[in-house]
């Protein structure tokens, strides 16, 4: 017993010296590696733990699993990465309510205090996991559009308030019977599926990283019950970081996690999509922004989902190399929320190789867009959309943007003319000085490219 705590401490350090390293992108892979290592040990240390068994089922299901991940994180897509961690966030609250399901079955959770510590990690990891399999759907585009219908607060209240009754009783019972426990599991399940339906796209980041945050807080509180060191500190480490992440993104969008949550804000157009809109939306194309660029002094790269959607990552550097050739200073501003993850345009970035001293954040960049000769915006909207700041009545209003709007000119790659996926009417590209390069943005750079180097 003594080497099994030994080597979970062990596997604790790995995880939190892990997830240091992830704080900065020159040190981040090799933090998953450390953090890796860490699971690895830990995984190890509790197949000869006294009391295993089904020794086959468990090696087949880490083979399974294993080869599952191996595969499909081997051949996603970046575009499709954020709704791959979303599902595998849920994974891990599902794996922690299936521990809660099986120990509360038993009858082995070691007194009331573990009944409860059970029932709360049950409750959290089936919430979680329902709820990302529904944010795995939105993301996915299995499912288009927002689900609301009348008094659907109430009923999420009702079945999260059946859940809890539910919970408790299970708590309360020395032995609770099958039929009770599978009630609660259903009741915490369709809460989850009830409590994503209504969120939009656009708050998809902040919930993804909620979910996460639940997901850890099941596995710390199943790791209690089960008495396992590596399960608490892992759960306890994820939730916390999960927890601050949320708080950072909703910070990022001016809103508390309960308008996230229960608001209506990110799924359709509505009233925002009505609001007038001063001045009209003026063309440009890829030859007269390429001698834009190739004659400023300084330039800014503001990527979003439309990058990523069309895999122009790549292209994006060349470009920006290309620039820099001729003498032109190029940076790349990142928005908190931009994509549909946290960091989704950081690892966008990383992946076509660009030096992460180029990539800034909003804090540190947005003094620098007064002084910017072009803002080049490709496939971005609502970060910076200056109706943030000027209106009142907006949905975003108050949300900190990237200050695109104050650059001398602004460069803006876009598929169309419809709003972002927020369905909010953007302002910044109505300005005098903003002009629209209309296509794809991996076909549009190749082309400011090709005129680049022939200027």
């Amino acid at each position: 017993m003594v080497l099994i705590q030994f080597v979970y401490f062990a596997a604790a350090v790995l995880f939190i010296l892990g997830l240091k390293r992830m704080s900065s992108p020159k040190t981040a892979r090799s933090g998953i590696v450390w953090a890796g290592a860490g699971m690895l040990l830990a995984t190890l240390i509790t197949l000869v733990h006294p009391g295993m068994g089904n020794y086959l089922l468990i090696l087949i299901a880490l083979g399974v699993g294993s080869y599952v991940a191996w595969a499909s994180g081997r051949k996603v897509a970046m575009t499709d990465m954020p709704q791959m961690i979303a599902i595998y966030n849920g994974m891990g609250g599902g794996a922690a309510a299936c521990i809660a399901a099986v120990e509360l079955l038993k009858g082995s959770t070691h007194g009331a205090s573990g009944a409860l510590l059970g029932a709360l990690g049950a409750l959290i990891g089936a919430v979680s996991f329902s709820g990302s399999v529904i944010a795995w759907a939105k993301l996915d585009g299995r499912m288009k559009k927002a689900v609301r219908f009348a008094h659907q607060q109430r009923l999420n209240l009702a079945v999260f308030a059946l859940a809890l009754l539910l919970g408790l009783c299970v708590v309360l019972q020395s032995h609770p019977g099958a039929f009770t426990i599978v009630a609660f599991f259903l009741a915490a399940l369709a809460f989850g599926v009830l409590m994503a339906l209504p969120i939009g796209g656009a708050d998809m980041p902040v919930v993804i990283s909620l979910f996460n945050a639940f997901t850890g807080l099941a596995v710390a509180f199943e790791g209690f019950v089960l008495q396992n060191a590596a399960m608490i500190i892992a759960g306890t480490v994820v939730g916390a970081a999960g927890t601050l992440l949320t708080q950072l993104m909703a910070k990022a969008m001016n809103r508390p996690i309960r308008n996230v949550l229960f608001s209506h804000f990110g799924a359709s157009a509505g009233g925002a999509a009505e609001e007038t809109v001063s001045g009209s939306l003026k063309a440009s194309e890829p030859m007269d922004a390429a001698v834009q660029m190739c004659y400023a002094a300084k330039v800014i790269i503001v990527p979003g989902y439309g990058l990523a959607v069309a895999q122009a990552q790549h292209k994006v550097w060349e470009l920006a190399e290309l620039l820099e050739e001729r003498g032109v200073e190029v940076k790349f501003a990142i928005h908190p929320v931009a994509g549909r993850m946290p960091g989704h345009m950081n690892v966008l970035l990383a992946e076509a190789g660009v030096p992460y001293d180029k990539i800034f954040d909003l804090d540190e960049i947005n003094n620098e867009f007064a002084s910017t000769d072009v803002t080049l915006v490709i496939g971005a909207n609502d970060v910076v959309n200056p109706v943030a700041k000027t209106n009142p009545d907006s949905p975003i209003y108050g949300m900190p943007i990237l200050n695109a709007d104050q650059s001398k000119q602004v460069l803006v790659v876009k598929r169309g003319q419809g709003a972002g996926f927020s369905g909010i009417e953007n302002h910044l590209f109505y300005l005098d000085h903003t002009r629209l390069v209309y296509g794809d943005a991996q076909k549009v750079v190749a082309e400011l490219i090709s005129h680049v180097k022939t200027l």
